[in-house]
């Protein structure tokens, strides 16, 4: 199957589209821009809350007449453009794939660029996966869900999820027989991403907030090596402190770290750069360097003893109690989960949503390439190609791997009604090389990505979609379920993931017949009990945009906080609505019903994999590294794929 470098398959239809939509663009521009002028979001009016009362009425006095005069003069030049660039479509490629660094077009559009595929290991490999809703919309529709600046805020969330996912994975694991509370403590800010020095060869015990070097299990590439307990001069790499040598110190309990970095070959340090509005300077700049922020997390100082001159790394307790509290397992729970202000270490995939903007997508794709080496784009179709009433917009997905793709394809719902008709909402299909067997058979994986119908009252609308969706996939894997070549083996599957906006949550009892669907019973959704009932420890992922840029929930680690709180959440997530609690959540006189409205899934499927392998959830996390960014909580799990060999 192709992979589309472009979106048209030659350079006279190229310089046709670019050349139609210069004559489109400044009218489009204009006209977003008078719209914008009526809709101010709530941190301009809290900034301009000082002006006085006549000064904003007398901008639009001045500015809309302009405006117009502008619009009008562009609208014959636009209206040229239309006539061009509408029949182009009919020929227009379905998604755009990029590559960073230079692309070989013969090889991309056979499937095969990319980086090489890390070796499979015989036991099986974990992949991590992220989806978030970044409501990249024009900037005047953007402005309904209170958010503005389109074009910095894509520049900003690819900068936030590439600093995030390139810490390294680092975490503590204490066996105890007097102390089960912490299972897996995640921390990220003991190295850097791209240092090169050697790790503590020793980690400490919790005890008085002091942790005495034990042990400690270093995975990179792939590959775990344990480290000798008689290395007593590795060192710590931090921006802050300079190399120390750490000595050994005997534990009475077992303590295990294990560390995994991102691949150098995949990961590059982001572009250093100014934020893209004041907003986002207001208590937010940690989350723009990911290891600043991880020391403000995790905060470590050196000490000296009298009797020796070595310096040891002390934790302050504190912290490491409140990270044990966010990642403590519910006792029905097989795997880790958390509230997190960063996004996961080793990201390998990331599904996002609403990238509607064109501009947008290409500085948000631009960012993302300083992590991911593969990205698909610009997906869906415009005009009246395929789906029906005219598309003014795109599906609006975006897909980013780390490893190599395979192939794709794109396939939009026929049945969208209303306002959500005008976009080009349906479904991308991926499929990825994430190793090979001894006998070069490649190990692959499925990943789908969707955006539901919107409207609360089109249940049927959602169900139909659902329906398509599951077909969809399964059509796609047939048609890709091995090489090209009679002759070539089937592929072997590792995993069959969706992630999405669904637009349904699982407590409304309007969602009644989506929590129902039989996709649930297909796929498996790690944070469901059941329909209409979710596991006690999930939260909604749907903001309340009326505040978004109040103090309390203004950076990611604020967010944090206030998720974390049962009490604290309630002003700020959008609750499920019913017929008993018409009042407004902000009083929460009437209980809410669950924990908030959660819309946005990643669901795996347990069965048609390889026969015996086995998948498994490793730690499900949301994350708030996008504060102020976007009206969605994005999600994240890592899935570990067991094959039942043990290691050679």
């Amino acid at each position: 199957m192709v992979l589309h470098t472009s979106p048209f398959s030659s350079a006279f239809l190229r310089f046709l589209h670019s050349l139609s939509w210069g004559l489109i663009f400044p009218c489009f521009w204009l006209f977003d821009r008078l719209l914008a002028s009526f809709l101010a979001t709530t941190y301009e009016k809290r900034q301009h809350s000082e002006d006085p009362c006549y000064f904003r009425a007398l901008c639009i006095l001045i500015s809309t007449p302009l405006y117009l005069a502008l619009v009008v003069a562009t609208l014959p030049f636009a209206f040229l453009g239309f006539l061009l660039w509408a029949p182009l479509q009919a020929v227009r490629r379905p998604y755009i794939y990029s590559q960073r660094g230079r692309v070989d077009k013969n090889h991309a559009e056979q499937g095969n660029a990319g980086t090489p595929v890390n070796d499979w290991r015989a036991s099986g490999k974990s992949f991590c996966f992220c989806s978030a809703n970044v409501c990249l919309l024009p900037d005047s529709l953007a402005r309904f869900n209170n958010l503005s600046d389109t074009q910095g805020r894509a520049k900003e969330v690819g900068k936030r999820i590439s600093n995030g996912a390139s810490r390294p994975q680092i975490k503590i694991y204490i066996d105890s027989p007097t102390n089960t509370s912490i299972s897996a403590v995640s921390f990220t800010s003991l190295v850097s991403p791209q240092g090169g020095g050697e790790v503590p060869s020793k980690v400490a015990s919790v005890g008085g907030g002091i942790m005495s070097l034990t042990e400690y299990k270093h995975e990179s590439n792939g590959e775990a090596e344990k480290e000798p307990e008689e290395s007593s001069s590795s060192k710590l790499q931090g921006q802050e402190q300079e190399n120390t040598p750490l000595n050994e110190t005997d534990s009475a309990s077992g303590v295990q770290i294990s560390i995994s970095a991102p691949e150098p070959s995949s990961v590059q340090e982001a572009e250093d750069g100014q934020m893209p509005n004041d907003k986002l300077k207001e208590g937010d700049s940690s989350s723009l360097d990911s290891r600043t922020a991880s020391r403000d997390s995790l905060v470590k100082f050196h000490i000296s003893d009298s009797n020796a001159v070595n310096n040891k790394l002390v934790y302050r307790a504190s912290m490491i109690k409140k990270a044990s509290s966010r990642k403590r397992r519910h006792a029905d729970d097989s795997f880790d989960h958390e509230i997190s202000a960063f996004f996961p270490a080793n990201l390998d995939f990331l599904c996002l949503q609403e990238v509607f903007d064109k501009r947008a997508a290409e500085k948000l794709k631009n960012q993302l390439h300083h992590y991911f080496q593969h990205v698909i784009y610009d997906v869906g179709c415009y005009a009246w190609k395929d789906c029906g009433p005219f598309k003014f917009l795109n599906s609006g997905l975006l897909l980013a791997s780390r490893y190599p793709i395979l192939d794709a394809s794109y396939r939009c719902f026929p049945n969208g009604r209303g306002e959500d008709a005008l976009a080009a909402k349906g479904a991308l299909f991926v499929k990825v090389h994430v190793g090979s067997t001894p006998q070069d058979q490649r190990i692959v994986g499925y990943i789908s990505g969707t955006h539901l119908h919107a409207s609360e009252a089109d249940c049927a609308v959602r169900c139909e979609q659902l329906d398509l969706l599951v077909n969809w996939q399964s059509e796609f894997r047939k048609s890709t379920s091995r090489p090209a070549g009679a002759d070539s083996p089937e592929d072997m599957v590792a995993f069959n993931v969706i992630c999405g906006d669904l637009n349904f949550d699982n407590c409304s009892s309007e969602d009644k017949l989506e929590q129902q669907h039989s996709l649930f019973t297909l796929y498996k959704d790690p944070c469901r009990l059941g329909p209409g009932e979710d596991k006690p420890w999930v939260v909604g992922t749907l903001l309340d945009p009326s505040g978004l840029y109040n103090e309390e929930v203004s950076s990611p680690e604020n967010l944090q906080k206030v998720m974390e709180n049962e009490e604290g959440r309630k002003e700020y997530l959008v609750y499920p609505t019913s017929k008993k609690h018409g009042s407004s959540q902000k009083g929460r006189k009437i209980p809410l019903k669950g924990s908030g409205r959660r819309i946005d899934y990643i669901l795996y499927a347990e069965e048609g994999l390889q026969p015996e392998w086995k998948v498994d959830v490793e730690e499900f996390s949301f994350i708030t590294q996008l504060a102020g960014l976007t009206d969605h909580l994005p999600v994240s799990m890592r899935l570990t794929v067991s094959t039942g060999d043990e290691e050679p």
